[in-house]
């Protein structure tokens, strides 16, 4: 709709201006001022799209309310009406920037194409706005795209000088991952940022990572409570809407933009305690009181990932991993002595499983030691020793580990234009898909899922430059059955559209 102001001390031409103006069909919004003066206050508190004035007029003629308002409402239309008499005032306007004038008696066609003209250069105009803010929009999701995956800042912004701002990097507060067990945002017909824009009142920015991770970025001066609190309420909003349980990983405030890969990765790091804690929802980082979401952690869970290190020979996650159960022990009043020594003993009998038999007698020992002792230091002790020995065992046998990735890795290779997820990944290597998800990352250096796009937009590329399939035929072989969260992925991951990366000949700029 338009909103148009009619400025003429005659009323009965104010009439018709408006009676022509309905002539036309168009749906717009008309006001009316009786001079100058008034147009003038209107025009301080309100936007036009096009100005209809006369020149003479008590208080402030026509050019003088142009040359005041004009500087403040530069993508308004302005019309002048004049009479014969009235040439010099049309040469002043014309200095003004005033395209458009009517002379009185207005002529009905006339005015009619003059109006059709300016609307379509008011078309025009929003059409190229919205496209500028379109690509705007691309180019941001690119450089926080970039920055998540530990771009560096410096350099993502000397690539990207001139093309956008950079103050939004400024805005965010909190950061919410939210992932889905299988994939979600790629499915047809769901706009989840809409939706949820609709629902919640914070402001955020929207960043998706895969099709079943993305992530939110809160604005800074958006007032949000807890992160815990935000985190329910978020969760409460999609399975109530999407009947789905995701899972929420909350940030601590971001200090800077130079922080962001730090704290993503700390993220998927807390959204790893689902494996442990598989009916819990929202994990919050350095939450006061719930620094260790460990603690209430089933000792059988925590144990049987162990268990896989040691059949896995992964040293370090081991020792990672009895850092975690030691962490819940220690300092701990509210557990017998006897309940602990059994636990760790327990432990202990399973990593002399995978000495050689002749310390057989040495395991003897350290049982007997371990029941004796006094302190909880003296039982880790014991156990860090034995993990010494096993890490000895290990380096002289090679790791299943590589062996698991590489069959992982191959599989993606050659199924990539099928519905890949993380848990099924795990369920063809007989592990859990947060621990799975863990060793690759160890592997390889980078996440399973961002592996799994990482490869499709590759392939994707290649195929944009090697043959002239459709777009929509690409998009669903590589395994991307949407072909507008095809489009918006590779958008996010190459900084342009697959139609734009294949018209330059896939220079990338």
């Amino acid at each position: 709709m338009y909103r148009i102001l009619i400025v003429d001390d005659e009323r009965i031409e104010r009439r018709g201006i408006r009676f022509l103006l309905r002539k036309i069909g168009v749906e717009m919004e008309v006001m009316e001022a009786s001079n100058g003066k008034e147009a003038f206050e209107y025009l301080q508190k309100q936007e036009v799209d096009i100005l209809f004035t006369d020149v003479k007029m008590p208080f402030m003629d026509g050019l003088e309310l142009i040359q005041n308002v004009v500087p403040n409402h530069p993508h308004m239309k302005t019309v002048i009406f004049s009479g014969y008499s009235e040439f010099e005032y049309v040469k002043h306007a014309l200095t003004l920037g005033v395209k458009n004038y009517i002379l009185k008696p207005v002529d009905p066609k006339e005015f009619e194409k003059t109006v059709s003209q300016i609307m379509r250069e008011l078309e025009q105009e929003q059409l190229q706005k919205q496209l500028k803010e379109k690509e705007s929009n691309f180019m941001k999701e690119h450089i926080l795209y970039s920055l998540v995956n530990g771009t560096p800042v410096d350099s993502i912004l000397k690539k990207v000088e001139g093309l956008t701002e950079f103050s939004f990097l400024s805005e965010f507060g909190l950061l919410f991952l939210i992932e889905f067990s299988e994939d979600f945002f790629g499915k047809m017909g769901i706009d989840f940022p809409k939706m949820l824009k609709k629902q919640i009142q914070w402001e955020f920015t929207y960043l998706n990572l895969n099709p079943q991770q993305c992530l939110l970025l809160a604005d800074k001066e958006t007032s949000l409570g807890s992160g815990r609190k935000t985190g329910e309420e978020l969760y409460a909003f999609i399975k109530k809407t999407f009947d789905v349980e995701p899972y929420i990983a909350v940030s601590k405030p971001l200090g800077s933009v130079d922080h962001l890969a730090k704290e993503f990765e700390n993220l998927e790091l807390l959204m790893e305690n689902k494996f442990y804690q598989s009916e819990q929802h929202v994990f919050v980082e350095a939450e006061e009181g719930n620094n260790n979401l460990l603690a209430q952690i089933n000792d059988d869970i925590l144990l049987k990932q162990i268990r896989q290190d040691l059949r896995m020979k992964d040293i370090e996650s081991l020792k990672e991993h009895f850092e975690r159960l030691c962490e819940k022990y220690r300092n701990r009043q509210d557990f017998s002595q006897v309940y602990i020594k059994f636990i760790f003993s327990s432990l202990l009998k399973d990593f002399y499983k995978n000495l050689p038999k002749e310390r057989e007698n040495e395991f003897n020992k350290d049982i007997d030691r371990l029941y004796r002792a006094e302190q909880f230091s003296t039982v880790m002790e014991i156990i860090n020793g034995t993990i010494h020995y096993l890490e000895e065992e290990f380096l002289s046998s090679p790791s299943n580990l590589h062996k698991e990735v590489e069959m992982i890795k191959e599989y993606i290779a050659n199924h990539y234009g099928e519905e890949i997820s993380v848990d099924q990944l795990a369920d063809m290597v007989h592990m859990a898909p947060s621990y799975l998800s863990h060793l690759f990352k160890k592997e390889t250096g980078q996440n399973l899922s961002k592996y799994i796009k990482s490869y499709r937009m590759e392939q994707a590329k290649e195929k944009l430059e090697k043959t002239k399939e459709k777009i929509v035929t690409i998009s669903c072989e590589v395994g991307y059955p949407n072909v507008s969260y095809f489009c918006q992925s590779f958008r996010e991951y190459f900084g342009v559209s697959p139609q734009k990366y294949r018209d330059i000949g896939g220079d990338e700029g």
